[in-house]
């Protein structure tokens, strides 16, 4: 049992996953954080990208 014991936490095969979880979740907690800037920044692009568009149609 002890020689499992040792075995399990030296075993590196799910490192991988566990640190793509964690870049997952800081990821996500910095989205739910800025998600009022993140927004306010797509609308901003949204709202150029659609002027250009109409003034490029009017000419």
């Amino acid at each position: 049992m002890l020689q499992f014991m040792k075995n399990f936490w030296n075993d590196e095969e799910g490192l991988q996953t566990l640190e793509i979880m964690l870049i997952i979740a800081v990821i996500v907690v910095i989205a739910l954080l800025f998600r009022e800037n993140i927004m306010g920044w797509i609308n901003q692009l949204l709202d150029f990208g659609g002027r250009q568009i109409d003034q490029f149609e009017s000419n």
